[in-house]
């Protein structure tokens, strides 16, 4: 049975991910900042007191493993600040960057130090751990157009640096066979973007919930996923998979 840790598993996209891997039966232990939800599935064992946010993070949650060695870690960990140029907010800002592109960092060095990620092929074999940190295109200054505008400096700098430190992070793994990824999961339905505003752009944006958003993203970890290091939009990746299982892939070829 396979050991997956979810690390922001109490609500939102973190807890159907939790849930939608202990429904398939994978050992999974979720991280709560207080304590696990008041409704939540009998099999997902629970480490509470972690803040993501804090250094103290990492070895929380290596000391909460018990030993017990991980083939998926999933960090969805996420907080959104609502900002402008004409109000930046300081310390949203350094909340952001440490949940999102320092944490990761501390973490994973403290799951390694502590033997609790399996290694494989060196190169491109793969065969070990595989990591996922759930970032955003929010975060791509490719994709970012001048008719969105500026403002909310802290969630898409903290996400550019969260994609950087994936990229990094599956460099200094690759020797050890252990993947990296960095994927999109969908803009979706819930309290953090409801809490910003973005509910008005729900329908518009295609917004998905996070019941959706997880099964694309457990279909692309499963199915989709390399060692590249790089950001990949799991919704996209999954449509086309389903539009390839009913359509067969001769309907794509030129």
């Amino acid at each position: 049975m396979p050991n997956v840790l979810i690390i922001g598993a109490t609500r939102g996209l973190g807890y159907q991910i939790a849930l939608q891997y202990a429904q398939r039966e994978y050992s999974v232990t979720g991280t709560a900042r207080s304590g696990p939800p008041k409704e939540t599935h009998h099999d997902i064992h629970w480490i509470s007191g972690v803040d993501v946010a804090t250094e103290a993070a990492g070895q929380n949650i290596a000391q909460g493993l018990k030993g017990h060695k991980q083939d998926l870690v999933i960090i969805t960990a996420g907080v959104f600040g609502k900002e402008s140029f004409a109000e930046p907010d300081y310390e949203a800002e350094v909340t952001m960057y440490k949940t999102s592109a320092i944490a990761p960092v501390f973490i994973v060095h403290h799951l390694h130090k502590a033997g609790l990620l399996k290694t494989g092929s060196s190169g491109s074999g793969g065969g070990g751990s595989k990591i996922i940190l759930v970032s955003s295109e929010s975060g791509s200054i490719t994709l970012r157009h001048e008719t969105e505008g500026g403002g909310m400096f802290g969630h898409h700098a903290s996400k550019a640096a969260s994609n950087m430190v994936g990229k990094l992070l599956s460099l200094d793994l690759k020797d050890e066979g252990i993947a990296v990824g960095i994927v999109h999961p969908g803009f979706m339905r819930t309290e953090m973007t409801r809490s910003v505003g973005f509910d008005q752009f729900w329908d518009d944006g295609g917004a998905v919930t996070p019941d959706e958003a997880a099964k694309s993203l457990i279909r692309w970890v499963e199915e989709e996923f390399d060692m590249k290091g790089r950001l990949t939009d799991a919704v996209a990746v999954a449509l086309v998979g389903e539009w390839v299982d009913s359509l067969g892939i001769d309907a794509f070829k030129p």
